[in-house]
């Protein structure tokens, strides 16, 4: 049996104490497992703690912001054969990132103003290798933007010319232009027209599924995920709730968040 990509046992996540705040705990006693190849949705409302289990999964667990604080404080959290609780550091923390997409939830705000598209997406692929291909980084960042339904000429533009939807997606081609092995992203579709987000998914599933590769798409809206996911992931208060496919979980709703989406989901379907 293959090493899984991301394993977490009974994982507990803090913020600790800030200035006037006290410490808060995001993440309480969560297990999982992804294996290579599996696309796996991690549903919950806002304040559920998957943002944070997001975040701190693709090494960003530490650092200056407020936000950026989370830590493990109980269980363990592998990924990629890396062990979050310790802490990743260095070369270790380079490897980590090269091997791990991550696209916050926030990601279409941090695009810089005066870089085209073109070469927002390739900046990645230059930081890494700044002898890379230049040929090859314009082919690359070209059959993204075309997965992604961007229009012809998107590449050339800067990120004001775009609307948030059309930025949002340049983000999604940033995140996924290193072809990682794992890809975590967080609200994918967030401010994507609601007619196209279903496709966005499908192209980040798609192309995670042609390498082999591995996604956790954190999402609100079920309908999103449902085409492309493997299984769900439900998050509550921290707290998993459930876990299968979409179909599984709600037929039977073990918990009163889960029979929400479930009669949600009714609704929709009628």
């Amino acid at each position: 049996m293959s090493e899984p990509v991301m394993a977490a046992s009974d994982v507990t996540i803090e913020y600790p104490a800030h200035s006037v705040s006290p410490s808060y705990t995001a993440v309480r006693g969560v297990s999982m497992r992804l294996e290579p190849g599996e696309i796996v949705g991690l549903i919950g409302s806002s304040g559920s703690g998957k943002s944070t289990l997001a975040r701190v999964a693709a090494g960003q667990g530490s650092g200056g912001s407020r936000d950026s604080l989370a830590r493990v404080v109980g269980g363990t959290l592998d990924v990629l054969g890396f062990d979050l609780r310790k802490g990743v550091r260095g070369r270790r923390f380079n490897r980590l990132t090269y091997g791990v997409g991550y696209l916050p939830q926030d990601s279409s705000l941090s695009l810089v103003s005066n870089m085209t598209v073109a070469e927002s997406v390739a900046e990645p692929l230059f930081a890494r290798d700044k002898h890379f291909n230049e040929k090859s980084a314009s082919l690359r960042v070209a059959t993204l933007l075309d997965a992604l339904l961007l229009p012809v000429g998107t590449a050339l533009k800067l990120p004001h010319e775009l609307s948030s939807g059309q930025r949002q997606r340049v983000s999604i081609a940033r995140s996924l232009i290193l072809d990682p092995v794992f890809l975590i992203a967080d609200e994918p579709t967030a401010g994507v027209d609601p007619s196209v987000r279903g496709a966005v998914v499908d192209v980040i599933s798609t192309l995670q599924r042609e390498r082999g590769a591995t996604a956790l798409i954190v999402s609100h809206d079920l309908e999103v995920l449902r085409r492309s996911v493997d299984r769900i992931i439900v998050l509550h208060e921290g707290v998993v709730v459930g876990v299968g496919t979409i179909d599984d979980v709600l037929a039977d709703p073990r918990h009163p968040y889960v029979a929400g989406l479930a009669r949600a989901a009714g609704g929709r379907a009628q």
